[in-house]
């Protein structure tokens, strides 16, 4: 396949407005959004908002039903609809990482939308070896031409495109990176990082123990969202990329702990 064959996702994220991005995700957390509420809530008309809807719904990403619009029922829909939330914070997280990613570098990746960013803006990099257990990931480094690209076997999860699991985890064992590049499904008020599954956790672990640097990569709705599988401390990771700044309690821990708290603006870091 020719490079400028693959899909590496930026094409979908140009398609979306930021204030379709947080239709998006206010849909997603509440299941449904009525039309008058979005008009009044983005302070614009009725016919903007359909307008917005309307290009949600050509992506698949939404469905309109009567006076609104709520979850369109496909079976990648979490995956899709994940990466275009929060993108704005994903490109200046994903800017900030790559200014400190040195050419011929090598990278542990996670699965998640957030590395998956950082991945498409390093693509002007040259040599990096990139080992992850994400598909789409893996395509989109390959598409850079200069990668080396490393995935590990198993089954593929669905939607997603992840591979879980022990040979997941083996895999990352194999290996010492100079970076390791993850985010995290949540992280709890008292600085644990948590995650939906356990093999999830597990290959992120896995990541973190075989890294010389590790990189946390995550937006701040982070700290307000739930999950229930519980694996390391934020105040382990080495750096921490954010696009706004963490709580007040959590940026103490990260203090007490010397580890750097980088706060990815719009202007740069």
């Amino acid at each position: 396949m020719k490079a400028d064959t693959v899909d590496t996702g930026p094409a979908l994220y140009d398609a979306l407005s930021e204030r379709q991005s947080e239709i998006a995700e206010l849909v997603r957390a509440n299941g449904f959004a009525g039309i008058d509420e979005l008009a009044e809530r983005f302070s614009v008309s009725t016919q903007t908002i359909r307008k917005d809807v309307n290009g949600l719904c050509d992506q698949g990403l939404l469905r309109r039903v009567h006076g609104g619009v709520q979850l369109a029922s496909v079976g990648n829909l979490e995956y899709k609809m994940r990466r275009v939330l929060r993108v704005g914070a994903k490109r200046q997280i994903a800017a900030a990482v790559a200014r400190t990613v040195p050419n011929g570098a090598s990278l542990s990746v996670s699965i998640g939308t957030t590395p998956e960013t950082v991945i498409s803006e390093l693509l002007g990099h040259a040599s990096l070896k990139i080992l992850t257990n994400n598909l789409n990931i893996a395509m989109m480094a390959n598409a850079a031409g200069t990668f080396d690209v490393s995935i590990p076997g198993g089954a593929i999860r669905r939607g997603d495109g992840d591979i879980v699991g022990p040979s997941a985890v083996a895999f990352f064992e194999s290996y010492k990176t100079d970076i390791g590049l993850f985010g995290v499904a949540a992280v709890d008020a008292d600085g644990g990082l948590l995650d939906f599954h356990e093999d999830e956790v597990a290959a992120r672990q896995a990541i973190v123990r075989n890294c010389r640097s590790a990189y946390l990569v995550l937006d701040h709705m982070k700290f307000s969202r739930v999950a229930h599988v519980r694996g390391g401390h934020i105040a382990d990771v080495d750096r921490v990329f954010c696009d706004q700044p963490p709580p007040p309690a959590i940026a103490a821990m990260l203090a007490d702990a010397g580890v750097p708290v980088t706060i990815c603006t719009k202007d740069g870091a």
